[in-house]
């Protein structure tokens, strides 16, 4: 049978989950249902029916570098092998959609599930996203890229509404995503909970039509984040095919209803259903058990593959000299304290949805103690992971980094589970104080201290100065112990470099004043001024620029050559130590040109070499080199003029660099005046005038509504009339610190609760729920309670009888 033959309530059925993490299927149309998964970094397949969070008990599966860490690479074609391992454990777990990779640009880094993104810069997230795509798609199985956009923060994320001009837009929070989609065609893509500029991402006509299908040529599933979907009837007029987890039948009433009313077109049901039944066919798996475990081999495979991946990814931020010698690597059978509970409990991962069950897990003090290049002198935990300072922990680590028997102190460092997660973003920038009091104790012992640092986003260093080496792990999954360790000795040389830029401090950051925002409109006041892009433009100085990595090799630049094409140049390993220097492309636009930061990244190449030995590079230009979105025509641009074209090391650090006449489509055009503050990237300067000539547009102040809605969330409730509400809202909110102090990590599901918006209950209760019941919470939330409750219970009957007539037609239709 086919598809069209389906009746309409058979088609609208294919448009919402079946189960947390099932689709519905179709069984007379040949129609199977597909499993999606979480996958960002690693296969996250339940037991059981499920949940959204990772609390449930998963599959063994291999734990690869976070996306923060994987981008420090600067390796897309290393990304793609990753992706490989990620599509063939997901085969094997029965998995049909893996839902990642994350590329969602890192506007703050308080953002707390920052370790998901790639990076602040479009460019390098769209080309590595690219990469992790191919790869995962070749084996049969949908990458599945989020979130689809604009999405900054965790407060309020399934009601916040980010409030962004379009230049920025599509410049900065667009591009990676395009990049993605063009580059490696992924067959579906995840929407995220937020509303842009007022219209929810699951139901923006111009994101997924305009934009993602008409522009980009995307032609596969949209699928909502899980409970993200608000309006099933407006979600597949704008071109969303999937709504998950599963909303039972409400949704599906909800479009026949529509349909029958004329308010929907039958040919929309037709086209999301089409779109979702080619995802079944696609991605259909033969002779794959749903019991499947991982084999050895492949889990031997990919360990040492994870453990590969980290290793290009660990950045060497500092390298000092004692006695006339680099720190690093270290030299062979150095006596080495070791200190810091990380080193022996170790997190490689951050918390959340994306959380994997890993097959293995190492640390750094079995892995030290297994090597032949280093000796032991002994461990000691040197402070509470998520306590005060510990004064006998830190005189215990003293005393022995102060014996005879210690010649190299290595601490391990770093941000616990609590501090990175999905659901909740970070209060601040700062390692806890019990570590930097622990570093200051150990720099008075006079010896070499090397501090080895695991966070999946940058943090302040105060005692930068007193330390001798830093080496940046990140987070990189369950290899990356023995990575660290090998980077240390010299048996790996460093090759990695920022993917995002590390502040002095968090109020250097340029939206410092403005995030997260507490209400219901995030407004992006920055503008194009993200990352290195405001830094470089604005002169703030860094504690370590975009792009920045060392290494034990040296290397040098020459014989730059440009033509309309692209650029060549000479790289040449200056060392005797075989190494990879990461080449980096920036472009500067005319001096009377639009609005535009100092410089911006427009392409890269990783380039291995042996000692003393060169390569003649090539970087072509293409259709982001030279590109701006004007405003006026709502086009791409160019403009022509003298641009200035530069090959750095990082954005700092310029090697070779030429002027280039462009010839464009446009003449330059001088930035308007009433820009102010904004010509000198000075954002934090900027008024509410020069706020509105950047959006084209007045920008409304954020407010808190007067009444509440059944798209404000719930932890809004705090301040309702209603003592419902607002005990409900008390108890989950002590309920959630209790958890927080009690276990170390963040309770998801309270933050889950305390952050969605009253809908969600009609997206994620199998149909228990539906949009009247919502209603009369809401209702409850505002002061009703008697009201409320009674709509509550009359409609929950009517959903009820509702549900089991469409059921009972479904099944002998």
């Amino acid at each position: 049978m086919e598809l069209e033959n389906l009746s309409v309530l058979e088609q609208a059925a294919l448009l919402s989950g079946a189960s947390e993490w099932d689709s519905r299927g179709n069984e007379k149309a040949g129609i199977p249902s597909f499993v999606l998964s979480d996958g960002p970094h690693g296969v996250r397949r339940q037991l059981g029916s499920g949940d959204h969070l990772g609390i449930g008990e998963s599959k063994a599966a291999t734990c690869f570098p976070t996306a923060s860490a994987l981008a420090n690479s600067w390796d897309p074609a290393l990304a793609e092998e990753m992706g490989k391992a990620l599509g063939g454990e997901a085969r094997r777990l029965d998995v049909n959609v893996l839902l990642g990779p994350g590329l969602n640009i890192k506007r703050n880094p308080l953002c707390g599930r920052n370790f998901e993104y790639f990076s602040e810069d479009p460019v390098l997230a769209g080309r590595m996203a690219a990469g992790l795509i191919k790869g995962i798609q070749g084996n049969g199985v949908s990458a599945c890229p989020k979130h689809f956009a604009v999405n900054s923060q965790e407060l309020r994320r399934q009601s916040s509404n980010s409030v962004i001009d379009e230049r920025t837009m599509r410049e900065i929070y667009l591009t990676a995503f395009e990049i993605a989609v063009r580059e490696a065609k992924p067959w579906s893509i995840m929407t995220s909970y937020n509303q842009i500029n007022g219209v929810y991402a699951h139901e923006n006509r111009h994101l997924l039509q305009e934009i993602l299908r008409d522009e980009w040529g995307f032609d596969g599933m949209v699928v909502s984040d899980w409970g993200g979907s608000n309006s099933a009837v407006e979600a597949v007029k704008a071109g969303g095919s999937l709504e998950m987890p599963s909303p039972g039948y409400t949704s599906v009433k909800e479009l026949i209803d529509a349909v029958a009313s004329g308010r929907l077109s039958q040919s929309d049901v037709a086209r999301r259903a089409a779109e979702v039944a080619a995802i079944a066919s696609r991605t259909r798996m033969a002779g794959v058990r749903r019991d499947g475990e991982l084999d050895r081999t492949s889990i031997d495979a990919h360990h040492r593959l994870a453990r590969r991946v980290a290793e290009s990814s660990q950045v060497l931020l500092k390298n000092g000299v004692v006695s006339g010698r680099a720190v690093l690597p270290l030299a062979p059978q150095s006596r080495v304290a070791l200190i810091g509970d990380m080193a022996k409990a170790p997190r490689f991962q951050g918390t959340g949805s994306s959380k994997v069950n890993s097959t293995r897990e190492e640390n750094l003090l079995n892995e030290c103690l297994r090597s032949a290049d280093i000796n032991v002198a002994g461990y000691r935990r040197g402070y509470e992971r998520q306590g005060d300072v510990s004064q006998a922990l830190i005189d215990e680590a003293v005393a022995l980094a102060s014996g005879d028997g210690t010649e190299v102190i290595v601490a391990v460092l770093g941000l616990d589970e609590r501090s990175e997660s999905e659901g909740l973003d970070r209060e601040h920038m700062r390692l806890p104080s019990a570590q930097d009091a622990l570093i200051a104790a150990l720099k008075a012992v006079g010896k070499p201290l090397v501090v080895v640092l695991i966070s999946g986003s940058p943090v302040e260093l105060p005692w930068i100065d007193d330390v001798d080496a830093l080496l940046y792990a990140g987070l990189a999954g369950q290899g990356g112990a023995s990575a660290s360790l090998r980077v240390l000795t010299g048996a790996v040389n460093p090759s990695g470099h920022l993917a995002e830029s590390w502040p002095v401090a968090y109020d250097d950051c340029p939206s410092s004043k403005w995030f997260p925002v507490v209400e219901r409109d995030a407004v992006y006041r920055e503008g194009p001024f993200v990352g290195y892009r405001y830094y470089e433009t604005a002169d703030v100085p860094v504690r370590f620029p975009f792009g920045y990595g060392l290494t034990y090799s040296r290397f040098s630049y020459s014989d730059l050559h440009v033509d309309e094409d692209g650029i060549a140049f000479t790289i040449s390993n200056t060392s005797n130590t075989a190494g990879e220097s990461v080449a980096q492309l920036y472009v500067r636009g005319p001096a009377n040109g639009v609005l535009r930061p100092d410089l911006e990244l427009k392409a890269f190449v990783k380039v291995p070499l042996p000692g003393q030995g060169s390569s003649r590079v090539r970087i072509d230009f293409d259709r982001y080199t030279f590109r701006h979105f004007d405003q006026v025509s709502q086009s791409w641009k160019v403009e022509t003029g003298r641009w200035t074209v530069m090959v750095a090391e990082h954005c700092e650090s310029v090697m070779l660099q030429a002027e280039h006449e462009v010839v464009g489509d446009m003449e330059p055009v001088p930035a308007d005046p009433g820009l102010g503050a904004y010509m000198k990237g000075r954002v934090k300067e900027a008024g509410d005038a020069e706020l509105a000539v950047l959006f084209g547009r007045p920008v409304p102040a954020p407010k808190k509504p007067a009444v509440f809605g059944a798209n404000d969330p719930i932890l809004a409730w705090q301040d309702s009339p209603g003592f419902l509400a607002r005990t409900m809202v008390g108890i989950l909110l002590r309920h959630e610190r209790k958890t927080r102090e009690k276990t170390g990590s963040p309770d998801l599901n309270a933050l889950f609760v305390l952050n969605m918006p009253p809908r969600v209950m009609s997206k994620m209760t199998r149909g228990q729920i539906d949009a009247d019941m919502v209603a009369a919470v809401v209702s409850i939330a505002n002061g009703h309670a008697l009201r409320g409750i009674g709509s509550l219970i009359s409609g929950y009957m009517r959903n009820r009888k509702a549900s089991r007539a469409i059921a009972k037609e479904l099944q002998h239709g």
